[in-house]
């Protein structure tokens, strides 16, 4: 029976499926996460949004109602909560199947309790105000999509980021000065080559807040910072 289903995944593999998916499991962050493809795989350079999210929590130990929008797997929502044990986050999605594996690993590293997943159109509906808002969602331009391998297996909608690779971050930001507590910090996963496109639209969104960019391991523009000012 082993050697059946070890032929299979190499069938799998094989024909250009990617190793996490024929797992069915992916290291983030030092966890193990169930993957799929309802949504994208856990990739290193979202550790450095992590990153950020977990020294601002350390340095602001009363700010404890987080966002985490496009959740997918629900690894960010995950790694907060495990590291900072009095967060709530509220996890959005679209998919509704994407919230179906993100269950699976809230239950798998314990935190369901703390973790809320709502199916929504980027930020949940209501009226509360988040200290922390957290979002890796689709940048890649439509027009790239075909050329990139990425594209055969994961999620098209977790992936396409409209002509610009900006429309969904665009729509996000329209959200968002209505639902960031004052001081509050959001931190925009993006595309290497949309650092000044992205905090462009992260100022005018946020006139009267710190806007900077962060570099990844590469040194490429990989996250934008939106520092709320308090007043």
């Amino acid at each position: 029976r082993q050697a059946v289903e070890l032929e299979r995944k190499l069938a799998r593999l094989e024909r250009g499926e990617p190793l996490p998916y024929v797992l069915g499991s992916w290291e983030f962050y030092g966890l193990e996460f169930a993957v799929s493809p309802a949504a994208l795989i856990p990739r290193p350079e979202t550790e450095l949004l992590v990153d950020e999210a977990l020294a601002w929590l350390s340095d602001y130990p009363r700010r404890r109602l987080a966002a985490d929008v496009g959740t997918g797997s629900g690894c960010i929502a995950i790694v907060l909560t495990q590291r900072c044990p009095d967060l709530q986050v509220i996890a959005s999605d679209i998919s509704r199947t994407a919230l179906e594996l993100a269950q699976r690993n809230l239950s798998r590293h314990g935190v369901a309790g703390r973790v809320a997943l709502v199916e929504a159109d980027l930020l949940a509906p209501g009226a509360q105000k988040f200290d922390l808002i957290c979002a890796n969602l689709p940048y890649i331009p439509a027009g790239q999509l075909k050329s990139l391998r990425v594209s055969q297996w994961e999620p098209q909608p977790a992936l396409n980021g409209g002509d610009d690779g900006l429309a969904q971050i665009r729509r996000l930001l329209a959200q968002a000065p209505e639902r960031l507590a004052r001081g509050g910090l959001m931190l925009l996963e993006i595309e290497e080559r949309q650092g000044a496109a992205a905090s462009a639209l992260a100022r005018r969104a946020f006139p009267q807040a710190a806007v900077s960019r962060l570099k990844d391991l590469a040194g490429k523009d990989r996250v934008v910072k939106i520092a709320s000012i308090r007043g």
